[in-house]
C-alpha cells in the first residue's frame, strides 16, 4: 500500500509515492547495506582529511618562506602535501568505489522489486494505465537512478565530505576566519531555498511527459496495423509531436531555472571569499593570525567551489533521480492481486474438470461484464464459448485461466476452489496476442519449461506441425528470432506459442481467439495445431472460427455476460436460436470450402475474438 503522503493514481498513469514514503524506503534499503555505508563513510572521511591537508600545509609553507626557512623544512612540508594528495586520492577513489558498491545493491534490489510487482499487478490495472508508462518507469526511470546512483551519489557525498571538514578546518585556523567563510552559507541555503521549490515540481512533471511520450510511442509501434487500417498516422503523429513537444517545453524551463540558480551560487561564492579576504587581511595587520594563515583560508573556501558546487550544481540530476525513485516506489507500493484469505490446504483435485459457478465481473468499477456465469468442463472434454464481440467470452477464459479473479462466483478445478497460483499452475492459456522472444528459437521454446531437452523441443514443434519450417530456418533451433533476428509469419509465431503449450503439459488448456489474425489456409493450419497441442487436455474455446465449436463436445453461447444457449452444435443448429444466427453468418463470410468443410474435420480447435470480449 502507499503511504498516506502518496497522490492516488489517475485513470490513466500508475500511482507516484510521496516525500516521506520514498525517503522510508530509501533509508530501510540503506539500512540493509549498513556494513557497506559505514566502511563508505569511514572512508570518505578519512579522504576528505586527507584533502585538508595539502591546504594546511601551503599556509605552513608561506610562513616559512617568509620566515626564510632552510630549504630542507620547505622539502619536508611540500612532501606532506604531496603524501596527503595521494593518500587522499587513493581514500577517495576507494569510498567513491564502495559507496558506488552500496547504490548497485540498492539499485539492483530497486529493479527487482519493481519488475516482481510489476508482474504481479492485475491485468486490470495494465489495461487501464497501458504499458508506455510502466515500461518508461522500469526503463528511463530506473536509468535516471541508475546514473545518479553510479555517478553523481558519490561524488556528491565525497564533497560534503569535504565542504564539512574544510569548513572546520578554517575555523581551525582561527575562529573569525571561519566566521568569515560562513557569510556565505545563508546566501547558498537562499539560493537553495528559492531553486528547490520551483524545480521538484518541474522535475516531476517531466518525468510525467517522458511517461506519456513513451505511452504514446509504444502504442503506435504495438498497434501499427490498427493505426495503417484505420489511416491514423497524422492522428498518431500528431499526438506524438505535441507530448514530444511538451517534454521538450519543460526541460528547457528545466535548464532556464537551473541557470538563474547558478548565478545565485555564484554570488554567494563571490560574497564569501571576498570576506575571508577582507577579514585575512584586518587579522594579519593586526597580527592576530599569519599571512600563511589567512593564505591557507582562502584557499581552503576556494577550494569550496568545486565540491559546493557540486553539492548545488548536480540538484539537477539528484532531483531527477528523486522524481524517478518516487515513481517506481509508488509501482512497489501497488497492491499485487489480491489473494483469497487462507483457508489451509484446498487440497488436491480430483480429476482435471473445471467449473465456472455463479461467476460475476466488472472492470475497473465499471458496468458488470459477466452475470452469475456458470460453465462445466467435464475432464479431458472440449467446450467451445461463442458469441458476439463483447459478450464476455475472453474475460470468461481469463477467469478460468486465474488472470483474472472474478468479483463472485467460484472457479473449482476437479471439485477444488484452487489459490490463484496453483490454478494457473494448472491451467494454461493461449490467446492471438503473440510474443516471439529475441534470441534463438529454441530458446524462446525454453521459457515454457527450462532445461528441456533439444529432443522435447523437436517433439513439441513436431506436434504443432512447426518442425519443418523450423529445422528450414538459416540455422535451425538456433535461428534467432524476434526483434532484430528473423522474422516469423503470424502463423509460425502461433505455432510457437502452441509448442510451448505442449512443453508446458497443463491438464487444462485455454484459447482465446489463437487463429483469429490468420487467413483462411492459416486457420486451417492452427484449428489443425491446436487440436494436436490439447489432445487429451480438459479446453475451453473462444471460437472466433465456428468451425472450431463445430468439433467441440459441447458449445456454450455467451450474449452481453449471460449464456443464452448450451448444447452440442447439431441440437443448437436444431433449437434455431442465437446460435444458428451466428453460424448463418459464419457461413455467409465464409468461403464454401472451408464453412462446410471445416465441420468434417475431427481434430479442429480453437481461435478467439476481441481481447476483451
Amino acid at each position: 500500500m502507499t503511504g498516506p503522503d502518496q497522490p492516488s493514481a489517475g485513470q490513466d498513469r500508475l500511482p507516484v509515492a510521496g516525500g516521506r514514503r520514498t525517503w522510508a524506503w530509501l533509508r530501510r534499503r540503506l539500512g540493509a547495506q549498513w556494513t557497506g555505508v559505514t566502511w563508505a563513510a569511514l572512508v570518505g572521511v578519512l579522504g576528505a582529511a586527507a584533502s585538508v591537508v595539502p591546504a594546511y600545509a601551503l599556509g605552513t609553507l608561506v610562513d616559512r618562506v617568509r620566515e626564510h626557512a632552510p630549504a630542507s623544512a620547505l622539502v619536508a612540508i611540500a612532501a606532506v602535501i604531496v603524501v596527503a594528495a595521494v593518500a587522499g586520492g587513493v581514500a577517495t577513489g576507494a569510498g567513491t568505489y564502495l559507496i558506488g558498491r552500496v547504490c548497485g545493491h540498492v539499485l539492483a534490489d530497486l529493479r527487482e522489486r519493481t519488475v516482481a510487482r510489476a508482474l504481479s499487478l492485475p491485468v486490470t490495472t495494465l489495461e487501464r494505465v497501458g504499458k508506455g508508462d510502466l515500461l518508461a518507469r522500469v526503463s528511463t526511470d530506473v536509468a535516471s537512478i541508475g546514473k545518479a546512483a553510479t555517478s553523481v551519489v558519490p561524488s556528491l557525498i565525497s564533497a560534503f565530505l569535504l565542504v564539512v571538514l574544510s569548513l572546520a578546518a578554517m575555523a581551525g585556523l582561527d575562529w573569525r576566519l571561519g566566521l568569515a567563510g560562513a557569510v556565505a552559507i545563508p546566501l547558498y541555503v537562499a539560493a537553495l531555498r528559492w531553486y528547490l521549490p520551483r524545480s521538484a515540481p518541474k522535475y516531476a512533471g517531466e518525468r510525467r511527459a517522458v511517461g506519456d511520450n513513451a505511452r504514446l510511442l509504444a502504442e503506435s509501434m504495438q498497434g501499427v496495423r490498427t493505426v495503417h487500417a484505420y489511416r491514423l498516422e497524422q492522428r498518431r503523429l500528431h499526438d506524438i509531436h505535441q507530448a514530444s513537444h511538451q517534454v521538450r517545453d519543460i526541460a528547457v524551463s528545466v535548464f532556464t531555472l537551473f541557470t538563474r540558480f547558478v548565478g545565485r551560487v555564484n554570488r554567494a561564492e563571490f560574497f564569501g571569499l571576498a570576506a575571508i579576504l577582507v577579514a585575512g587581511f584586518l587579522l594579519v595587520r593586526d597580527g592576530s593570525v599569519t599571512v600563511g594563515q589567512s593564505a591557507a583560508a582562502a584557499v581552503l573556501f576556494h577550494r569550496l567551489f568545486n565540491p559546493i558546487g557540486m553539492l548545488l550544481f548536480t540538484f539537477d540530476e539528484v532531483q531527477a533521480a528523486g522524481a524517478s525513485l518516487a515513481r517506481l516506489v509508488g509501482v512497489i507500493d501497488l497492491a499485487p492481486a489480491a489473494a483469497p484469505a487462507d483457508g489451509g490446504d484446498p487440497g488436491e483435485p480430483a480429476d482435471t474438470s473445471i467449473r465456472l459457478s455463479g461467476v460475476h465481473f466488472r472492470y475497473d468499477g465499471g458496468p458488470e461484464v459477466l452475470h452469475g456465469v456458470s460453465i462445466d468442463v467435464a475432464a479431458g472434454a472440449r467446450v467451445a464459448l461463442v458469441g458476439s464481440t463483447g459478450a464476455g467470452k475472453s474475460t470468461l477464459a481469463a477467469i478460468a485461466a486465474g488472470i483474472l479473479r472474478p468479483g463472485g462466483g467460484t472457479v473449482r478445478v476437479g471439485g477444488v476452489a484452487l489459490p490463484p497460483d496453483r490454478l494457473r499452475a494448472r491451467v494454461a492459456i493461449v490467446t492471438q496476442e503473440i510474443h516471439v522472444f529475441a534470441g534463438p528459437l529454441i530458446e524462446d521454446l525454453r521459457l515454457a519449461r527450462p532445461g528441456a531437452s533439444r529432443e522435447e523441443v523437436r517433439s513439441a514443434l513436431a506436434v504443432v506441425g512447426a518442425l519443418e519450417w523450423a529445422k528450414a530456418l538459416p540455422d535451425g533451433l538456433d535461428t534467432v528470432v524476434g526483434e532484430g533476428g528473423h522474422e516469423l509469419t503470424t502463423v509460425q509465431a502461433q505455432q510457437l506459442a502452441l509448442a510451448r503449450l505442449v512443453l508446458v503439459n497443463p491438464p487444462i488448456a485455454v484459447l482465446d481467439e489463437a487463429t483469429a489474425e490468420a487467413g483462411s489456409l492459416g486457420a486451417r493450419t492452427l484449428e489443425e495445431a491446436a487440436a494436436a497441442a490439447t489432445r487429451g487436455r480438459t479446453t475451453l474455446i473462444v471460437a472466433h472460427r465456428l468451425t472450431q465449436a463445430a468439433t467441440a463436445d459441447r458449445v456454450v453461447v455467451l450474449e452481453h455476460g449471460r449464456i443464452v444457449e448450451e448444447g452440442t452444435h447439431q441440437d443448437l443448429l436444431a433449437a434455431g436460436g442465437r446460435y444458428v444466427e451466428l453460424w448463418r453468418a459464419w457461413e455467409a463470410h465464409t468461403p464454401t470450402s472451408s464453412s462446410r468443410q471445416a465441420p468434417q474435420r475431427a481434430n479442429l480447435v480453437r481461435t478467439p475474438e476481441s481481447s476483451k470480449s
